[in-house]
């Protein structure tokens, strides 16, 4: 039995498609059980995970748990973290966190906060470190919709975005399958492209000329706080994109080697999500 939190999410629902599609056996978390929309014979259980006593009826004959962290703030990892990861640890199941690189040099991150509660709750873990979601650029569907031009900062912001079923199918592997205990999955797409070169590809696969103008920071940031529960996520968010202005996103051959195939394109991934930007 593979217990996935977060399992509405972006992540959350490709890995409980991807198990259910597998007949696996699947209870999924959500904190509104009636609203889920899973595949048919996929248990689904209310919960929260900032109280953690709302999983522990959850985790009867649990083998696995997909954490998915849904707090941006330290101080909920810091003090809801460790109760839970223990808890998770004293059924004997294994923990696939869902982290992010930033837990290796921000150590107080909530990223890095929830590793190290896992790390020290006694449990088999393994962190998955993605770098940005490709499922993140929807962002801009709104404007691509409405025209031609996309207004955001940091068009040079080169990125190597995963695709979210890239990223499932390694969660899947790491729930299911032995040889990821203790390991560190740094995962990317197949290529770096700038977020200008991400809005080309999308008009390229809409058959349109899409263009990129620059957003002002402080204009960027003011919307950004309004759509996050700690406004200061949203300095976070653009210092990340700063920084790939300098320093490229890695590129990593995790998906491949884990999954057998290459990581998906972020082509392939607007082709996937075309619908969205029509």
């Amino acid at each position: 039995m593979i217990l996935v939190t977060g399992a509405t999410g972006t992540v959350g629902r490709e890995v409980t498609s991807i198990l259910s599609a597998r007949g696996a056996p699947v209870r999924a978390l959500s904190r509104d059980p009636a609203a889920a929309r899973l595949p048919d014979g996929v248990e689904v259980v209310a919960g929260d995970l900032g109280e953690p006593a709302t999983l522990a009826p959850h985790l009867d004959g649990v083998d696995a748990v997909l954490l998915v962290w849904p707090f941006t703030d330290s101080e909920t990892a810091r003090t809801v973290a460790p109760d839970l990861a223990k808890g998770i640890a004293a059924r004997g199941a294994r923990i696939v966190y869902l982290s992010a690189p930033g837990a290796a040099d921000q150590p107080d991150s909530f990223w890095a906060l929830v590793e190290r509660a896992v790390a020290g709750s006694g449990a088999e873990w393994t962190f998955l470190r993605p770098v940005g979601f490709a499922a993140n650029t929807l962002l801009w569907a709104d404007q691509v919709r409405a025209g031609d031009v996309v207004r955001w900062p940091y068009g040079r912001a080169a990125r190597s975005l995963i695709h979210e079923r890239d990223l499932a199918e390694v969660a899947v592997a790491a729930l299911t399958s032995d040889g990821h205990a203790g390991a560190v999955h740094l995962l990317s797409g197949p290529e770096v492209l700038t977020q200008e070169e991400q809005v080309r590809t999308i008009g390229r696969v809409l058959g349109r000329d899409l263009r990129w103008t620059e957003m002002p920071r402080e204009e960027a940031r003011s919307m950004l706080a309004e759509a996050f529960a700690d406004p200061t996520y949203a300095d976070a968010v653009l210092d990340g994109w700063a920084a790939f202005s300098r320093q490229p996103e890695p590129v990593t051959d995790t998906v491949a080697r884990i999954t057998g195939h290459p990581a998906r394109t972020y082509a392939e991934w607007v082709a996937d999500h075309a619908d969205a930007f029509r």
